[in-house]
């Protein structure tokens, strides 16, 4: 059984213009515009649905005002969704139609999983020179002057049931990456990947909401060239760019009006049947390795002038009141 990434985020936003012009921006092709809302896509065909929060065609929300209303994920074979069928028949809400099982996970949160609809794209990063391999030669480095998302590659949630949230996943085929005891938990969609296709989040006032969503791009070069371009179109940056040691991912995570956060990500861990999970202490510097607080200024290429955050041990993407 095999689960193969996200096929679909559909969110319920209330101002559908503004998602216009934050997700095109951000890089996302616009395939179709209606009164019912907006539909885009990234390169290989991962989709993105934009709907008012009101549309009575949504799923319901697991918390107020715009947020992601359903994921759905993307399985390799028939045969294997076929496997899901019965793990997941008993699941609240179970239902199936157009090919799409669908229910809701412990969290709230509608899910479905299908045949994966996305296709095979060519796409190459930049090869990195290191001391002892060059594996740039005659080449310099590009400089992106924005980002093309290659695919929706993981999602964030907040949840105040870790263990049971958890379990369900595990049920339908995830795996286990690294963890945070009792707070966080990393999970990849099957034993060889990227180092996690879902985080979920709690936090001793956790209730179910979004974190963020997550865009895999081809390089650190493409994470900085979108960062910038976002900057220059006026977008405002949470955090970034700035480097994980949990999954070594470059990122930059920005402030968006689907809901919470997207972020641009290049350069994960891929893991294998022979990695053990990790356990660790949540603290600013495990979120990040470094990071800019306030994003880069597009026009000065400078970092903006900011506030520095409190060290109080928080995850940095964590909703502060």
């Amino acid at each position: 059984m095999s689960i193969t990434g996200i096929d679909r985020v559909t969110f319920g936003v209330e101002d559908i213009a503004a998602c216009r012009a934050f997700f095109i921006d951000f890089g996302l092709r616009l395939l179709d515009e209606t009164t019912s809302g907006l539909d885009f896509e990234t390169l290989n065909g991962c989709e993105v649905r934009v709907r008012a929060k009101d549309d009575p065609s949504l799923p319901p929300a697991i918390e107020a005002g715009s947020t992601a209303r359903e994921v759905i994920w993307s399985a390799q074979s028939e045969a294997d969704l076929a496997l899901l069928r019965e793990r997941m028949r008993n699941a609240p809400g179970f239902n199936e139609s157009d090919g799409t099982l669908y229910c809701r996970d412990p969290n709230g949160l509608a899910i479905g999983v299908r045949v994966s609809r996305k296709r095979s794209v060519d796409v190459t990063g930049t090869p990195a020179n290191t001391w002892d391999t060059a594996a740039r030669i005659d080449q310099a480095s590009p400089s992106y002057e924005r980002a093309e998302p290659i695919e929706v590659g993981h999602v964030v949630f907040f949840t105040d049931k870790l263990a049971e949230v958890t379990q369900f996943y595990e049920t339908i085929g995830f795996c286990m990456s690294d963890r945070y005891p009792g707070r966080g938990h990393f999970l990849r969609t099957s034993e060889r990947g990227g180092h996690h296709d879902m985080f979920l989040l709690q936090t001793p006032d956790s209730k179910p909401g979004l974190n963020h969503v997550a865009f895999a791009v081809r390089d650190i070069h493409e994470v900085f060239g979108g960062g910038m371009h976002m900057s220059r179109r006026g977008h405002e940056t949470q955090l970034g760019p700035g480097k994980h040691p949990i999954s070594s991912a470059f990122f930059w995570y920005f402030k968006s009006p689907a809901g919470a956060l997207v972020e641009y990500y290049a350069d994960e861990d891929v893991l294998t049947e022979n990695w053990r999970p990790r356990d660790f202490t949540p603290g600013p510097d495990v979120f990040a390795e470094w990071a800019i607080a306030g994003g880069i200024d597009g026009v000065t290429r400078r970092q903006k002038l900011t506030q520095p955050q409190a060290q109080d041990g928080k995850f940095i993407t964590e909703k502060r009141t």
